[in-house]
């Protein structure tokens, strides 16, 4: 058996958390642990820990490192347009 010291805000998160899945402070705990263990076990790098953000919000543009100086150039063209025509 471990004891764990909590700061008061970490062990109101953990009531919450835990009430919300409807499972002990104690469950939730030990779960977080496992998945902890499992991810430093693998040896999880940047890109695995992160791979379900990456290209979350894409803009549907494959272009956009090869043709980056065009497309500021017309970005900017268009605001100058906007900018005369009003």
């Amino acid at each position: 058996m471990i004891s764990v010291r909590l700061k008061p805000e970490l062990e109101k998160v953990l009531e919450v958390t835990a009430k919300r899945f409807k499972i002990t402070k104690s469950e939730l705990i030990r779960r977080s642990i496992e998945d902890y263990l499992k991810k430093l076990d693998k040896g999880s790098s940047a890109w695995e820990l992160g791979r379900d953000l990456f290209g979350k919000y894409s803009s549907g543009k494959g272009n956009l490192s090869v043709d980056k100086k065009k497309i500021l150039k017309q970005k900017l063209l268009e605001k100058k347009f906007e900018k005369n025509s009003n």
